[in-house]
């Protein structure tokens, strides 16, 4: 798990239209991670929907917005698209990049304890530190919890 003063893990993933992003690609820019479960779930649409709202005011601020999941690239466009999502969403379908976040783990779902998506935030620097860890996201006022 990552700790503030941490440098951004080394990463290459696709986004929703099938680019190569990697870790090195946000360097430069103050940028917002968010990992979540699933795409068109309630509470992931929620959340992505909320960070959408306020987008404004959270790129103001200079923030780069970045959603990561392991559903396809696919899947993200329609997600984005459905939603008009304005910011970049990472396929990460081998797990590598939410592992190394510490966004990938064990979690109680209807009982059973199962491996899965961890919702967590990280936020960064422009040099890639990082400055703050939302663990208990509220997934309808997200981007307050941000910009607090």
């Amino acid at each position: 798990m990552l700790k503030i003063g941490d440098r951004m893990p080394d990463f290459e993933v696709v986004d929703q239209d099938g680019n190569k992003v990697s870790s090195k690609d946000l360097i430069g820019k103050r940028t917002i991670v968010y990992f979540y479960p699933k795409d068109n779930t309630s509470g992931c649409t929620a959340e992505a929907c909320n960070l959408r709202d306020n987008y404004d005011a959270l790129t103001a601020q200079g923030y780069n917005v970045i959603g990561v999941s392991k559903d396809s690239a696919a899947s993200h466009r329609k997600f984005a698209d459905k939603y008009e999502l304005p910011f970049t969403l990472l396929s990460d379908t081998s797990t590598q990049m939410l592992q190394a976040f510490g966004a990938w783990g064990e979690k109680k779902m209807y009982g059973k304890t199962v491996m899965g998506t961890i919702r967590r935030t990280f936020i960064f620097d422009a040099d890639g530190i990082l400055e703050r860890i939302i663990e208990k996201v509220d997934t309808k006022n997200h981007a307050s919890q941000i910009l607090q």
